[in-house]
């Protein structure tokens, strides 16, 4: 007669860590926009007058760290205009890239309606760019290879050094950007943690989980995998490493597009329907998607904290910052006070605890005070646009979309493109994608693929070994790949749930970080 092996179990109950969500302060990023400040009315010439002003400083002060010493002590002008012909000098300025391929709104207003647009382009640069460099005074051609080498895109705040040529343009021989800002939060550990002897393996680190890209609702729905996402994080699944491994989370975050833009019309029944009041297209809404990613948050929240955020395919609006999603529109899912719906972007800052960690090992419970001190991380997290639209008008090879992350930290600027290819809300008196502090952590949703890196200093000007956590997270509709960061060591593993033969990753796709230091689980 046949035996078979006893299903392992713990000795002792797992315990899900916890984290707690840290009030903002009075420095901390608001992508929130006020009711009484919600008008359209106001010129988006503004933004870049009040970007200019807000980086200015920091630029300078770099630059002058950077040039100072030079023997030909290049002289520093104010504006543009001031710049003197055949003199060594250096200026600051915001960067306009002048791109015959970039959709122009007015060429579109004015295009003949009766011939069916073009498609939308993949790339926007080509050989023909320019790149200028304006402030309040006026406007000049930068040339040179060192402009090439910058890959630039408009919007960016950068000190030029270089000579004006006979012919009007500025040769560059350098330029310099505004660099990491100070990190939000403080160090981690003090000289006097690092001589404490302790087991480190009785330790337990937490966790914050990331998904993007659940497109509930689409043609190709993922529903099998999100079943299994949703059994894993409630530790219903998996062998006991699993389950330890799923106690460790603390809250999850979805990164945008958890819903999926329906097609309709596939067949051409739009032409059959009665027009009301001239419109060629009436509303054709299903409530079916909304209330499966309902019944999946009400599964989630009664297993650890949820932190939703708006995409570019969910139903809100699609100008930067998107606005919190109504809590009501997730039934049951909203009474609890452990599900958070967040603006996209979103800064987050959140906390660990020092706890008492009982762990088992080979059959017997360790239980020993952990070295970790209670540590708060900043998280910055977006769903993707400002990525992916910089990504036009870089060419790739060199650039990719990790490198374009961490180019976004080093300008201090979160969307550089909007308000010009993208989509934002016209401010008047301050521009809220500028980055005043650097996160630990910075969460880019929406991704094609997976990819990690960390971002230092360059120069030193940051505090000495610290370091940006850069996660690019995969659509889970397309790879079925669920993103894990530990909030103290700042690592990060995958866990992927990709079946063969089915919608999400299939098992074809192993995610990879540029580090080399991300690890999938199957």
């Amino acid at each position: 007669m046949a035996t078979f092996d006893s299903i392992p179990t713990p000795s002792c109950p797992l315990v899900r860590s916890t984290s707690t969500v840290v009030p903002p302060t009075e420095t901390t990023p608001s992508f929130l926009i006020d009711p009484k400040n919600k008008s359209y009315k106001h010129q988006y010439a503004n933004i870049y007058f009040t970007r200019l002003t807000m980086l200015r400083s920091a630029v300078e002060e770099r630059a002058r760290a950077r040039w100072d010493g030079l023997q030909s002590e290049p002289l520093h002008v104010a504006r543009v205009l001031d710049i003197v012909k055949s003199q060594l000098c250096w200026v600051i300025g915001t960067v306009y890239m002048d791109m015959p391929l970039k959709p122009n709104v007015l060429e579109d207003i004015g295009r003949d309606h009766s011939i069916p647009a073009p498609p939308p382009r993949e790339k926007f640069y080509c050989d023909e760019d320019s790149v200028m460099l304006e402030d309040e005074s006026g406007r000049i051609k930068l040339v040179g290879n060192r402009v090439s080498e910058e890959r630039l895109v408009t919007g960016v705040i950068v000190a030029a050094l270089g000579m004006e040529t006979p012919t009007g343009d500025f040769e560059v021989v350098d330029m310099c950007t505004a660099g990491l800002a100070i990190f939000a939060e403080e160090e981690i550990l003090g000289s006097d943690a690092m001589d404490v002897d302790v087991d480190f393996s009785s330790t337990r680190d937490e966790y914050v989980a990331v998904i993007s890209g659940l497109s509930i609702g689409s043609p190709s729905p993922a529903d099998a995998q999100i079943q299994m996402l949703v059994e894993y994080l409630a530790g219903e699944a998996g062998g006991p490493e699993d389950q330890q491994l799923a106690s460790q989370i603390t809250r999850l975050i979805i990164a945008g597009n958890s819903l999926s833009l329906e097609e309709y019309n596939e067949e051409g029944e739009d032409e059959k329907r009665p027009r009301k009041f001239g419109a060629s297209t009436q509303a054709n809404f299903s409530p079916h998607p909304n209330l499966a990613l309902s019944a999946h948050l009400h599964d989630l929240i009664s297993a650890l904290p949820v932190h939703i955020l708006p995409g570019e395919d969910d139903p809100s609006g699609i100008i930067l910052p998107q606005q919190p999603f109504p809590r009501a529109m997730f039934g049951k899912a909203a009474t609890f006070e452990s599900f958070y719906c967040e603006s996209n972007p979103a800064w987050l800052r959140v906390r660990c605890d020092e706890t008492e960690s009982s762990i088992p090992n080979e059959g017997r419970t360790s239980s020993s005070k952990s070295n970790h001190p209670p540590v708060t991380r900043s998280l910055l997290v977006t769903s993707g646009q400002p990525v992916l639209d910089m990504y036009k008008y870089l060419p790739t090879p060199p650039s990719s979309l990790v490198s374009i992350a961490a180019s976004t930290l080093r300008w201090r600027h979160v969307a550089p493109t909007a308000p010009d290819t993208l989509w934002c809300h016209p401010y008047r008196d301050r521009d809220p994608f500028v980055l005043r502090q650097t996160p630990d952590i910075y969460l880019v949703g929406g991704m094609p693929e997976f990819g990690t890196r960390l971002v230092g200093s360059e120069d030193g000007s940051g505090r000495a070994g610290r370091c940006c956590r850069i996660v690019l997270v995969p659509s889970f509709s397309q790879t079925g790949i669920l993103v894990l960061v530990n909030l103290r060591t700042l690592e990060v593993q995958c866990v992927d749930f990709g079946v063969e033969g089915l919608s999400a990753g299939g098992g074809e796709q192993r995610p990879s970080g540029d580090d080399g230091d991300a690890m999938a689980e199957s």
